[in-house]
């Protein structure tokens, strides 16, 4: 508050239920008040800061004809009747409580200098970092009833400390989030509430509409992958892909989109409004992610096309975004089908759920060396298990086992990819 900014200067980030984006400011000029805290969950267009600002400042010349409201990113203007800027809004009805008696503070326009009442001041807010407001609501602790120790009467950890008889020791860090906090008598928190929004929310209200809507069935195939990842090897060094992140999901996703060609009911979506199968010809491949924020599944559009260098390409930099919490809306919609992981978490095998919407997600285990008949004979071979789960809705075991036998085959010879194309 008090900060002079300019006109789109990033002025804080925005959470949504599936991304974290930028928030421009709307106006070059002086911020007068912040209307919300840090963590707030305010509504669409709900208005969080007050700015001070030059009658004419970022304004267009008026445009011939009549006048009407432009949308902006935090709502809508006032109608440009006269060029100037939109006018101060009146203050909101104040009673503050001032002896026995209230003093009542009301808006500007209603006050005369002959019965202008003299206005209690009403209490700050206390001033706080997120951490330390966090540790204060863990361990039960009123801010107002406190006073900062800090810089400008600033709440400090230790100001929260010892309102309750402990202080920490010297460089003591916060604890970090779903840890246990320090507490009187050398005790801890025996439980930690994290407030459910953000992706966590709207990943949990997706499982189980999905869940509840869309029949799930799951089969598994086990593969000898050793040639794909003798593939691998040769890829990685060779020019065409240097400087490229190449891995076994990239082989994997390659294999999922070529037989797809010949199994498209995986990639469908069941209508129940229109009461229709929509089958798309294009694929937009989803690609879980678990980052600090929660499971995002960012998609690779129209992957059908892409060659393999492009689609290595275009599955680290979704990859990289999500993990830096960067990934946009528009990311994150339209997906068709969907592939998920596990392997880098040292897990053979799971059923995962389907991403709403879709028709099946594929999850690919740990690349893991194991004794396995090869030629007519034992040998260590590198294996992994594809784990498919489908609608059964739209498709059928049929289609799904010939898919996760295409998937197979790819991988256990890259060369059988010549009689599939």
């Amino acid at each position: 508050m008090g900060d002079t900014v300019a006109l789109n200067q990033v002025i804080g980030e925005v959470e949504t239920a599936k991304a974290v984006v930028e928030l421009p400011s709307p106006h070059a000029g002086k911020v007068t008040a912040l209307l919300v805290a840090p963590g707030d969950v305010v509504a669409v267009g709900a208005p969080i800061a007050e700015f001070e600002v030059a009658a004419d400042a970022g304004r267009a010349p008026s445009a011939v004809g009549s006048p009407k409201r432009e949308a902006t990113l935090v709502g809508y203007g006032a109608m440009p009747e006269t060029g100037a800027r939109p006018a101060r809004r009146a203050r909101r009805l104040t009673v503050v409580e001032q002896g026995a008696a209230p003093v009542v503070e009301r808006s500007e326009a209603d006050r005369t200098p002959a019965a202008k009442p003299t206005p209690a001041p009403a209490p700050e807010r206390p001033r706080s970092t997120p951490p330390v407001r966090k540790l204060a609501k863990d361990l039960g602790v009123d801010l107002v009833s406190l006073t900062g120790s800090g810089a400008r009467g600033l709440i400090t950890r230790d100001d929260v400390l010892a309102s309750i008889g402990t202080r920490s020791a010297p460089h003591e860090a916060t604890p970090a989030e779903g840890e246990p906090a320090a507490v009187a008598g050398g005790g801890v928190v025996r439980e930690t509430r994290t407030p459910i929004k953000g992706v966590r929310k709207h990943t949990a209200a997706a499982m189980v509409a999905s869940a509840f809507t869309a029949p799930h069935a799951s089969e598994f195939l086990t593969v000898d992958v050793t040639p794909a990842m003798e593939l691998l090897g040769r890829l990685k060094a060779g020019r065409a892909f240097a400087g490229l992140k190449v891995t076994p999901l990239t082989l994997v996703a390659k294999a999922l989109l070529i037989a797809l060609t010949h199994n498209p009911t995986l990639n469908s979506h069941w209508d129940e409004d229109a009461q229709e199968i929509v089958q798309y010809h294009y694929v937009n491949l989803g690609i879980a992610a678990a980052t600090p924020r929660g499971l995002v599944v960012p998609n690779v559009k129209d992957a059908q096309a892409l060659s393999l260098a492009d689609l290595a390409g275009a599955i680290a930099e979704l990859a990289q975004t999500a993990k830096d919490g960067h990934t946009g809306p528009a990311d994150l919609a339209g997906g068709t089908i969907s592939i998920t992981n596990i392997g880098v978490f040292g897990i053979d095998a799971g059923t995962p759920i389907l991403n709403p919407g879709e028709a099946a997600i594929l999850a690919m285990g740990q690349v893991r060396r194991l004794p396995w008949e090869h030629e007519g004979e034992i040998a260590l071979r590198q294996v992994m298990t594809l784990s498919l789960s489908f609608d059964h809705r739209l498709v059928d075991g049929e289609q799904a086992s010939r898919f996760l036998a295409d998937v197979g085959a790819i991988l256990a010879d890259p060369g059988m990819v010549l009689t599939m194309v």
